[in-house]
């Protein structure tokens, strides 16, 4: 069989295994190795396995697209027929139950000294995943999932991607209905379950915040017998969390701020910043350690936060927590997630915060507090591009407005917006500070490029329904990039 050097440790699956935990039955002789699985034909890489998922598409229309691109085999329904091209098949009732049965098969063949770590809440999963992957991968063999593979599919292809060797697993496990956590959090198994936060994301599907925190709460269920949960002591709903989590977790740890006392003590972070390209330095309790100071390249007092859950799971299972921070330092912000990028104009620079991926109430607060913070002697007026937050029910327009008290305390001094629900924001602000209001995002493109200056901070956030990462492309495009976010 063809081997894979992108995979040094060896293939991922040995063909019998991976035909038996799919439940399947094998069409075909395979002649590579497999070295991951993909449901995207056009993301391909040697020795993937596609798996042909109906979702919004109908992934059987693109199996032999992915055997063009390289795919070592295919996952397919039993009904699906062979065409010219196609590689060897595995064919199965059902793809979706075919992965799931992967990824349990996956979990299950870890080493007994092997430790999982999920991590939920309404704001900060993915970058909080990104820590504990960077903080665990100072003390072993670390595996955590792309992107947001948050959902039923991401969460069991993450798994069914983990490597037998894997020292740490780390999992983000997001919902936007209840009962949707509970069969991940089972298939995930975790030795440790994180809940950041509970915030009005998602609303609009809750009758209430108590209900979304209910939701929040099913990543207990999944706990291995003497599990540890770890929740946020500073959040409103931590008290209903934490009777939820009595009934599954044999500890119970907390993160916060110092004055509150927690497990995990957030007694300073201070702003550290080059140009604009700004971090932090912490300076924080644990449990197993005193003081400890480390350096994350992120903005923002709630990234702070979330870096104690992360360095907190590592302590709880018995990590060295200072080595474990070393790694923080070395994590750089995600496209949509912070990430920030010094553009160039004739007379200057411009400095792009991306945080075009979603947004909530509160993720918006903290990315409008944040962008306020970056001003220094070399950047001049904030510039908010800010679009619908979606999924917010009833209350969407009261949140919108809501907003205005962050902008103020910020002080910006032009706000962008689109989408209904922005306008309710956008025409309670002082004419002074309205760039532009557009229905779409697309309506803002050129109000924009017009508007900015040398010395401009800008900052683009709205819901993923909203459209904002266009804006930060045609940002990019226009003008030359400096440097990026270090």
């Amino acid at each position: 069989m063809e081997v894979d050097v992108r995979n040094e440790r060896g293939p991922l699956w040995d063909w019998d295994a991976l035909v038996l935990a799919a439940g399947g039955e094998l069409d075909g002789t395979p002649e590579k190795d497999v070295f991951g699985f993909s449901l995207d034909s056009r993301e391909i890489s040697p020795g993937d396995v596609f798996v042909a998922l109906k979702d919004k598409r109908d992934g059987h229309d693109f199996v032999s697209k992915a055997f063009a691109a390289g795919a070592a085999g295919a996952i397919v329904e039993t009904q699906y027929q062979r065409k010219a091209g196609d590689g060897p098949l595995i064919r199965v009732a059902d793809t979706l139950v075919a992965l799931e049965n992967i990824g349990r098969a996956a979990r299950s063949r870890l080493a007994p000294e092997a430790r999982v770590v999920a991590v939920t809440g309404s704001s900060g999963k993915t970058t909080t995943k990104d820590m504990l992957r960077a903080a665990f991968g100072r003390l072993g063999v670390t595996h955590a999932g792309d992107k947001s593979f948050n959902n039923h599919w991401g969460v069991p292809l993450t798994l069914a991607r983990m490597p037998a060797d894997t020292r740490f697993g780390v999992f983000e496990i997001g919902m936007s209905h209840g009962g949707e956590i509970t069969p991940l959090t089972k298939l995930v198994r975790p030795h440790v379950a994180i809940v950041l936060n509970v915030l009005p994301a998602h609303l609009g599907n809750f009758v209430s915040e108590e209900e979304i925190a209910d939701a929040k709460g099913e990543i207990f269920a999944g706990l291995e017998p003497d599990g540890v949960a770890i929740l946020n002591q500073d959040n409103l709903h931590f008290e209903r969390l934490r009777t939820r989590a009595q009934s599954s977790a044999s500890r119970i740890l907390t993160f916060g701020d110092a004055e509150g006392e927690p497990d995990a003590a957030l007694i300073d972070c201070g702003r550290r910043a080059r140009d604009g390209m700004e971090g932090q330095r912490i300076l924080a309790e644990f449990p197993s350690s005193d003081t400890v100071t480390y350096q994350i390249a992120l903005a923002g007092r709630h990234i702070a936060e979330n870096s104690l859950a992360a360095l907190l799971a590592v302590d709880a299972l018995g990590g060295d927590v200072a080595s474990a921070a070393k790694g923080l330092a070395e994590l750089p912000a995600l496209h949509g997630r912070g990430e920030r990028t010094l553009l160039s104009l004739s007379r200057g620079n411009i400095l792009l915060i991306d945080e075009s991926y979603n947004a909530n109430p509160a993720s918006m607060a903290a990315a409008i507090t944040t962008a306020g913070q970056a001003r220094s002697d070399e950047h001049g007026r904030l510039v908010l591009v800010l679009g619908d937050m979606l999924e917010l029910g009833d209350k969407a327009e009261e949140l919108h407005r809501g907003l205005k008290e962050i902008i103020d305390a910020a002080k910006a001094d032009l706000v962008f917006a689109c989408g209904s629900n922005m306008a309710a924001l956008y025409y309670d602000l002082p004419a002074d500070m309205q760039g532009q209001w557009a229905a779409t995002s697309d309506g803002l493109r050129e109000p924009l490029l017009e508007t900015l200056q040398a010395g401009d901070i800008v900052m683009v956030k709205g819901s993923n329904g909203s459209a904002m990462v266009p804006l930060v492309g045609a940002l990019k495009q226009h003008h030359a990039t400096v440097a990026d976010d270090v």
